[in-house]
């Protein structure tokens, strides 16, 4: 991003801080589609997405005048898309029944299974097919940089369960991704 687009940014972020309806509707244009894709992974499903990306974007246009610095716009709004894509899943009360302690984490591998190298489509149709717990948890560890303590008490779960669901989730979206590479061959 260059200064100018930086400054126009910030303007928005200003305008909106000020209750000006054109500029949120510019920062939703602006915003929608890359906390549209935070929803797609940790949701699921298209339309849950959806309606858990409007929700929160209304409750940050709320909830925006509390906005100390319109630099870290991006990322306030980042936390309050995750914060209501975790209050959505929990409310579906499949979390709390989907982690599983007992899992064997196994050895680390030496380098991380290279997910960038499957198109972003293969990716998300893997994604979906894990469960819930799996695919939460790997989301907050990958895509959003918490580290499993973090993600732990964000899940309320424990550290080791984190773990666990992380690793069964790379093993899953590998063996499906495998499946879909042999298939395909």
């Amino acid at each position: 991003m260059d200064n100018k687009e930086i400054t126009i940014h910030r303007y928005l972020v200003k305008k909106s801080i000020e209750g000006d309806r054109e500029a949120q509707s510019e920062v939703y244009r602006l915003y929608a589609g890359a906390m549209y894709n935070i929803c797609r992974r940790m949701m699921g499903e298209e339309e849950e997405a959806k309606d858990v990306l409007q929700e929160a974007f209304i409750n940050a246009f709320q909830k925006i005048k509390n906005l100390k610095e319109a630099d870290t716009f991006s990322a306030w709004l980042k936390r309050i898309v995750v914060n209501f894509c975790l209050n959505a899943i929990k409310k579906k009360k499949l979390l709390s029944t989907d982690i599983d302690d007992g899992y064997d984490i196994g050895e680390e591998e030496e380098e991380d299974y290279d997910y960038r190298r499957h198109q972003k489509e293969r990716v998300m149709e893997a994604l979906d097919k894990i469960s819930e717990g799996c695919r939460t948890v790997l989301n907050l560890y990958v895509f959003e940089g918490y580290d499993h303590k973090e993600i732990a008490e964000i899940l309320e779960i424990s550290e080791s369960a984190s773990k666990a669901q992380y690793s069964k989730a790379k093993s899953k979206i590998r063996k499906i991704l495998e499946l879909e590479n042999f298939n395909m061959a």
